[in-house]
């Protein structure tokens, strides 16, 4: 059953996320709204087709990949004035590296209105499939989501030897066919034996995890055939839990003798 916003005719083009891969890490709202369109235009480049099985029978489909944007406005604004329930499917959430901007400006100048369903970001697939967490304290607290720069240029000041420059946990989309450019940028900060891991197709029945260090994640990724759709993951947090325990620092969140609003603290004896 639709919700009550949602029934009759659309009011809007929705946008949304149709998560990394697997059809059933979209979100449940996306799904519902998946069910009930009656024009699609996905990103057939990135997006799982098996994601289109929520679709129900008779709904049109339209792989964007080979369309500009021009045609793929023209498909939603269309739709839309013929009363159809369109919603615009983008890999992964619309919101990182989706040309989500050029599109919405364009259904803002045809007066149409939008509404953006976010989706689970492939970099959090990634990090499931690792076996790792972000961020740890006094390791990383910061994670920067980039790209190495290509056909499109970086802005002043995120070259990726500035931001590596940080030292903390990298996120590099749409990267991995330039890695061999990647590594001698990161070189110039990170410690040649920084943990690097390439994860393809992040929960996909054909994804595969390659883990090596700066020194030789360039080899690594060439045996493995990987040429796109692929995140590329550097810092120590993937070695997380290979940190000997007297180095380790856990959060305080849960640390008993640590209070908060939710919970007192337990003193310590002692001398312990």
């Amino acid at each position: 059953m639709l919700p009550a916003d949602l029934s009759g005719p659309w009011a809007r083009v929705y946008v949304v996320g149709a998560g990394p891969g697997a059809p059933d890490l979209i979100t449940e709202r996306g799904r519902r709204l998946l069910n009930h369109a009656d024009r699609i235009v996905y990103a057939g480049s990135l997006v799982n087709p098996a994601v289109l099985a929520h679709a129900p029978e008779g709904a049109e489909i339209l792989d964007s990949a080979q369309m500009a944007l021009p045609e793929i406005v023209a498909a939603l604004v269309d739709g839309f004035r013929q009363g159809m329930r369109v919603v615009r499917l983008h890999t992964g959430d619309p919101s990182i590296y989706g040309a989500l901007t050029e599109q919405l400006r364009e259904l803002n100048r045809a007066q149409v209105p939008f509404e953006i369903v976010p989706g689970v970001p492939s970099a959090m697939a990634a990090a499931a499939a690792l076996g790792v967490e972000f961020t740890l304290p006094e390791v990383a607290q910061s994670v920067i989501f980039t790209r190495m720069e290509g056909r499109t240029p970086v802005p002043d000041g995120e070259k990726l030897a500035d931001l590596a420059a940080h030292g903390t946990t990298l996120v590099l989309f749409l990267s991995v066919q330039m890695i061999h450019k990647v590594v001698p940028e990161l070189a110039a900060h990170y410690a040649p034996d920084t943990p690097v891991a390439v994860v393809y197709k992040a929960s996909w029945p054909e994804q595969q995890v390659v883990r090596g260090t700066l020194t030789d994640i360039v080899d690594k990724v060439r045996a493995a055939g990987i040429k796109a759709t692929a995140l590329i993951v550097v810092g120590q947090v993937l070695d997380g839990a290979e940190i000997p325990d007297e180095a380790f620092r856990a959060s305080k969140l849960y640390d008993p003798t640590f209070g908060h609003g939710f919970r007192k603290a337990v003193r310590q004896a002692e001398g312990s």
